[in-house]
């Protein structure tokens, strides 16, 4: 999704903190991701952010009405899975969802069946490690590989072609994801169309940036709560080689 803000906000500053001593938020209870999703906000307004996108599906559905309560006048911008699309995409009317333990459970899950995916069959599962998968970098590695098979091939064999990609680090195995699912299988993500309402909500509050950046001016920060070794490594591969991460100690 950062790669899809990018591309449609080429001006604007990214500052991006990678929860990586705690996620995936899967796991986790409700009330410790509020917590951790309000320090993450507190730290990013600090340093300058005008808009707050909870990159992330499980601390969307558990955490944005408690963040938009307390920064009422700040353009909050959650994700949900891609169910909506995902029915329009599928041919068969099964659809299959990828997705974490906290997600599937949550009351936002249930209400979007509820309003998109009545009349389809929807099949879920959930994916322990994947995440984790890409936090490390290891987008294609053997182990990554028999994850990806373990948890895609339920959906296919139970009739799904489409499969939504419920987790926002699961895109970057796409390219996988793609390879076992086979061509008849639509993937859906949500990366853009975040992108397209980040814009809109900028543009509403008057606060999307028309100018061009300083000469010199770094427009991409990252930060991380986890082991910096092990993020960089990660970053390089899913970023590029320019971009540095630092250490997020007070967040630690």
């Amino acid at each position: 999704m950062a790669r899809e803000l990018r591309d449609l906000l080429p001006r604007e500053r990214l500052l991006y903190i990678a929860d990586s001593k705690y996620v995936p938020y899967g796991n986790k209870p409700p009330e410790f991701i509020i917590e951790r999703s309000r320090s993450l906000g507190r730290h990013l307004l600090a340093r300058g952010a005008k808009a707050l996108v909870i990159a992330c599906n499980t601390a969307t559905a558990a955490a944005a009405p408690a963040l938009r309560t307390e920064w009422p006048h700040i353009p909050i911008i959650g994700m949900e899975p891609a169910v909506k699309p995902a029915v329009a995409a599928s041919r068969r009317g099964v659809v299959g969802v990828l997705a974490t333990v906290g997600t599937l459970q949550s009351a936002r899950f249930a209400a979007l069946l509820d309003d998109f995916a009545k009349d389809v069959r929807v099949v879920v599962q959930s994916a322990p490690g994947l995440a984790e998968a890409v936090e490390s970098g290891a987008l294609s590695t053997p182990e990554t590989r028999q994850l990806v098979i373990r948890y895609v091939q339920p959906l296919l064999e139970a009739g799904a072609d489409a499969i939504v990609l419920g987790c926002t680090h699961y895109p970057f195995l796409k390219p996988l994801i793609a390879e076992i699912a086979g061509n008849g299988v639509s993937l859906i993500d949500t990366g853009a169309a975040v992108a397209r309402q980040v814009r809109r909500r900028l543009a509403e509050s008057q606060l999307l940036n028309t100018g061009e950046p300083a000469p010199g001016e770094i427009l991409e920060h990252f930060w991380t709560t986890g082991d910096v070794a092990a993020g960089q490594r990660a970053l390089t591969i899913l970023w590029g080689a320019g971009a540095i991460l630092r250490s997020d100690d007070e967040l630690r």
